[in-house]
């Protein structure tokens, strides 16, 4: 079976943010067994958790991409917009795991949060719009 260049790609994300979240599931439970609570620093788990929730939701991306009716670019740009802000968000958690410095990110936000979270909004809705309108444009004959 030949699926897309770009089903591929997104396939390969998916597993390597998968191996990233069973490595931070390492980290959780080193800093579980290390902690007298018997708890992680909050993002620790965030992204742990996190990380596997995305991989998961990259595979349904794959899907749309092989099964979409856009081109490979449209499509290929899509799915790397959202994996881009999936893995920037997963290595954001981590850097508030490292600090330890802070359980909620949104008390005392930084200069520009606005313009980030509103990039995550606009860029992860958008792109999983575009594909799957590409999804119901191709499949229309099944679906309607």
């Amino acid at each position: 079976m030949t699926i897309h260049t770009a089903t591929a790609w997104v396939l390969l994300a998916s597993g390597l943010i998968f191996l990233l979240a069973l490595i931070l599931g390492v980290w959780k439970w080193f800093a579980m067994t290390g902690s007298p609570e018997g708890r992680a620093h909050p993002y620790v788990d965030v992204a742990h958790r996190s990380a596997l929730l995305y991989a998961f939701a990259t595979q349904l991306i794959a899907v749309l991409v092989e099964l979409s009716g856009w081109s490979s670019v449209v499509n290929a740009t899509a799915a790397s917009v959202i994996i881009l802000l999936f893995v920037g968000t997963i290595g954001n958690y981590i850097r508030l795991g490292l600090q330890g410095g802070t359980d909620n990110q949104m008390r005392n936000p930084p200069r520009g949060h606005l313009f980030v979270l509103l990039t995550l909004i606009i860029g992860e809705i958008g792109s999983f719009g575009v594909l799957l309108a590409g999804f119901v444009q191709a499949q229309s004959s099944v679906l309607f």
